[in-house]
């Protein structure tokens, strides 16, 4: 099993969770965070002066799946979250041990 993170534009988060939902990833959690990275910020207007936002403002989605839905998923959020302008955003893969529901005691993928 494993983590996937996606961090993207607010404006892409509808497409991408629903073709991710359509494709099986069905526990998504959305989370609104803000941050920077290389571009440091960016410059807007503000009552005619012009000023330095140093955080922008993202959606996080995570979720679990089972390993054969990786590839599949990472490429599909690549694909709709692509602007081709910086801040398009990341995604991050990790290893995950174990899940557990508590509800059922149900382990594993079941547990998914």
């Amino acid at each position: 099993m494993k983590k996937i993170e996606i961090i993207i534009r607010r404006e892409k988060v509808d497409e991408v969770k629903t073709k991710l939902y359509e494709m099986g990833a069905t526990g998504i959690m959305l989370s609104n965070i803000a941050g920077y990275g290389q571009d440091e910020g960016y410059i807007q207007k503000y009552r005619g002066k012009e000023c330095k936002f140093q955080t922008v403002q993202k959606i996080k989605l995570e979720m679990v799946v089972k390993d054969e839905q990786v590839g599949a998923i990472v490429q599909v959020a690549m694909d709709l979250a692509r602007t081709g302008k910086p801040g398009d955003g990341r995604i991050y893969v990790y290893d995950v041990c174990e899940v557990i529901r508590i509800r059922t005691g149900e382990r594993g993928t079941e547990a998914l």
